[in-house]
């Protein structure tokens, strides 16, 4: 019986050593999971497993050759990706696999099938070289389901909406502008009274106007271009504020248009316009047809 037990425990040892010599890592310092993905923990979190349907706020960053290829800290604000099923054997998923909240991962990744399994580009940049891998850097601060990721991002907008609200009715305020706002919370000024009828819903309509923020930056005017803009009215050419604002105007008014953030570009970004601006347009009606 010893020398049966003996015998297994060689085995056995011998087997692990075959299978240590099989998967043995060409990257210093990383494990293999013996799918051709590569691991190596930077720190470890307390917090729980990631599994598929997380969605996750993560800090990632990749890299071919040791150039930087792409990182989520130059984006205007923090990244999310939910954990998928693998789509493909060694991908960045089953590396979200392996990880708890909290950790810092470096992998490294095939990249001929990062770029076209992932990517889906019809072949590889001239830049990565056939059966090279790309070293992907990853923290994970934070999971949630997918129900409390729409939750936090409606909570978000709302406080984004309500911030606007409160800034416009400030600036107002502070400028001793009483005008009644209208039910969508347009404001309209008139400083030069004009002739004749409103333009209606599909009237073509020439407008100068001078586009402002708050705190008084010019982004945009058809004055200092000396040439008039000119739109379909109530057909959705412009932002909602004008639409509904340049109808209350007659041929040759001068007026102040205050828009807020959501008859504006709302959460989009604009030219110089930040998400979620309200607007000063300085406007004249220069022709109806």
């Amino acid at each position: 019986m010893k020398r049966k037990a003996f015998l297994a425990a060689i085995c056995l040892l011998f087997s692990a050593v075959i299978t240590s010599c099989a998967e043995k890592s060409p990257f210093p310092g990383y494990t293999p999971t013996g799918t051709g993905l590569y691991y190596k923990t930077i720190t470890q979190g307390t917090g729980e497993q990631l599994k598929v349907g997380d969605v996750i706020q993560v800090e990632l960053a990749y890299y071919v050759h040791d150039s930087l290829l792409y990182s989520t800290d130059q984006l205007p604000e923090p990244a999310y990706d939910m954990v998928q099923e693998s789509l493909f054997k060694g991908d960045l998923y089953e590396g979200f696999s392996l990880m708890h909240v909290g950790d810092s991962m470096s992998f490294m990744i095939s990249a001929d099938s990062v770029f076209t399994k992932q990517f889906r580009t019809p072949e590889l940049p001239k830049f990565v070289e056939p059966g090279s891998f790309m070293r992907w850097e990853v923290k994970v601060n934070e999971a949630m389901t997918e129900e409390e990721y729409y939750a936090m991002k409606e909570a978000q907008v709302a406080a984004l909406q309500q911030k606007a609200k409160d800034e416009l009715a400030a600036y107002l305020a502070e400028n001793g502008i009483t005008a009644t706002p209208r039910e969508s919370g347009l404001v309209y000024v008139c400083t030069k009274p004009g002739k004749g009828r409103n333009p209606v819903t599909n009237n073509n309509v020439k407008v100068h106007y001078t586009g402002k923020l708050l705190d008084g930056t010019v982004f945009d005017s058809s004055v200092e271009r000396g040439e008039p803009f000119e739109f379909e009215l109530g057909m959705h050419q412009v932002i909602p504020g004008w639409d509904e604002g340049i109808a209350l105007m007659k041929k040759g008014e001068k007026g102040i248009l205050y828009i807020p953030a959501e008859l504006g570009y709302g959460p989009r970004q604009a030219g110089m316009i930040p998400p979620y601006s309200n607007l000063i347009f300085e406007v004249e009606l220069v022709d109806i047809k």
